[in-house]
């Protein structure tokens, strides 16, 4: 008798288990779905932000999967596939490049970031907006994010002249050699980083294969 209780007892507390974790699921749904051709990005967070809202904005387009953490109405993190290589400031430049894909507002996650910020929606959006354009002024010059940049040989310009910036954006060129990457490594941000590259090139310490 006192088996069988126990057996019902253990079965009793696994259904209970399995309802609560059932209502974990349900009471963790999205909260707002959209498109961002219909909402663009800017106008979301701008909403968000004079909402005091928390949660996780999810954005996913064709290539890539976009995650902006917010606390209180403040940015605290992002991310763009999940790879920790790129900044979080510089991730959420990215995103507010994007012009198609769908977002979901999900609940928050409980957990710490390395490198967290907590900065305003409108500070963020007013450099990342002036940023975004003067990026894209210079995207004829730049190469394809696929190219390779490699430290030319022999390098004739002495490096006496360049920067701590400018010999650190040289160095990732000469570790890493392709655009893109060198992009993703480098502590400044897309802009910054294009344009020492654009220096690097034009002043021979760099060329492009």
């Amino acid at each position: 008798m006192i088996a069988g209780d126990s057996v019902r007892d253990s079965a009793d507390a696994k259904i209970e288990l399995e309802n609560v974790a059932h209502r974990a699921r349900n009471s963790q749904q999205r909260t707002m779905s959209g498109s961002i051709e219909e909402v663009p990005l800017p106008d979301l967070l701008q909403l968000f932000g004079t909402s005091k809202k928390s949660g996780v904005l999810v954005i996913r387009t064709d290539d890539d999967v976009g995650r902006i953490h917010l606390k209180k109405g403040n940015i605290s993190f992002a991310i763009i596939n999940d790879l920790d290589d790129v900044a979080p400031l510089k991730a959420l430049y990215r995103m507010l490049t994007w012009q198609k894909g769908l977002f979901d507002l999900e609940p928050p996650e409980e957990r710490e970031f390395s490198g967290e910020m907590n900065a305003s929606v409108q500070e963020v959006l007013m450099d990342g907006m002036r940023q975004l354009d003067e990026f894209n002024r210079l995207r004829e010059q730049m190469p394809d994010l696929g190219a390779r940049v490699t430290v030319s040989e022999p390098l004739l310009p002495p490096l006496r002249d360049l920067k701590p910036a400018e010999l650190d954006v040289l160095q990732l060129a000469h570790n890493y050699t392709v655009f893109e990457t060198v992009l993703n490594k480098s502590l400044a941000t897309d802009l910054e980083t294009a344009e020492i590259l654009l220096k690097l090139i034009k002043e021979s310490y760099l060329r492009v294969e």
